[in-house]
């Protein structure tokens, strides 16, 4: 196999069929096929929806991806696919695909962590990542504290969500302000229009710990709309947000700071926040600590972050996984690999 191979990577774990190629740290392609539009009617992802979408997308997302790159099946040095967290049959999709694809070109296959993927996909724009780093992780699914030395083999979780992640407290927000779903790109819309100190909503788990807790302020935003007559929108929506991201922000700097690490990335889907980005920048600036955010379509899911990892993986010359790798809806953070 090449010094950088070319890896194709592909990403079932929730709504959208990511399928990407990179040689090395470089980005051919990167093309996805969202079922977001069928389940915005049920205000949520129904996981049996997403599996059947991921079915019908698969082999003309993947066809698209190598159009786009300008290549061949004979092309590919390596498979890689998310293998878990995620939906288990949204991942079983994956899986399954890239085995066939692994066993029918005769090429490695590397099960990768959804989540360690977030934090490598930042190399296809800023570079090999600075070892340790300080990963900050924040989806609708996630929210999570890594230190991470090498994302290739050792992430280790600091803190994560103990009851609503940062992105499901957005959507269910979002549900009460009657804004559509998902709800983050809508909220973040209407926080421009309004007053970020309007409402002191409160911040769960601010002490020692470096967990996160967004189910008691999607309550208080639910309880304060309920007692009034009338809202602002754009105020309540700035409001709730700026709750979130002072929690986030606060809790990263706070590990950089324990562990003494100067490197601090942020990816996932709410990554994407236009606040959260301002704001992270901001608190780094005064810290010392060199922020690194991938650009937003980086952020949500898409398979050129398992294309990078599968990547990384080959790099270090991790053994590749098994054709009987299972999906693993509950894979924990510190799996890099299976």
């Amino acid at each position: 196999m090449a010094d950088e191979p070319l890896v194709l990577g592909i990403e079932t774990s929730c709504d959208e069929t990511g399928i990407g190629i990179v040689r090395g740290h470089t980005l051919l392609a990167n093309t996805i096929a969202s079922s977001m539009d069928e389940h915005a009617r049920f205000g949520g992802v129904v996981p049996e929806v997403a599996s059947r979408a991921h079915l019908e997308a698969m082999t003309p997302t993947v066809e698209s991806a190598l159009a786009q790159a300008g290549l061949s099946f004979k092309d590919i040095d390596a498979i890689a696919v998310t293998a878990g967290p995620g939906l288990a049959g949204a991942l079983l999709v994956g899986v399954a695909a890239a085995k066939a694809y692994s066993l029918g070109l005769g090429v490695p296959l590397y099960g990768v962590n959804h989540l360690a993927a977030h934090v490598a996909v930042d190399q296809l724009e800023h570079g090999a990542l600075p070892k340790p780093c300080i990963a900050l992780l924040v989806s609708g699914g996630h929210s999570s504290l890594l230190l991470v030395p090498d994302v290739a083999r050792d992430v280790i979780s600091l803190g994560s969500t103990v009851d609503d992640a940062a992105g499901e407290a957005f959507d269910k927000v979002a549900r009460v302000l009657g804004l559509p779903f998902p709800g983050g790109p809508y909220i973040d819309k209407a926080a421009r229009e309004g007053d970020r100190d309007a409402i002191a909503f409160p911040r769960g788990k601010m002490d020692a710990t470096l967990d996160f807790s967004f189910s008691g302020l999607k309550t208080a935003v639910a309880r304060w709309v309920e007692a009034q007559d009338s809202i602002h929108v754009p105020d309540v929506a700035a409001s709730f947000q700026e709750a979130v991201v002072d929690v986030l922000t606060r809790k990263a700097l706070q590990a950089c700071k324990k562990y003494d690490v100067h490197d601090l990335l942020i990816g996932g889907g709410v990554a994407a926040n236009s606040r959260l980005r301002a704001l992270a920048q901001e608190r780094c600036d005064k810290a010392g600590v060199r922020l690194r955010v991938p650009r937003p379509g980086l952020c949500t899911d898409n398979g050129a972050m398992v294309a990078t990892l599968g990547s990384d993986l080959v790099a270090a010359g991790i053994t590749p996984s098994l054709l009987d790798i299972p999906a693993d809806s509950s894979m924990p953070i510190t799996t890099v690999h299976v």
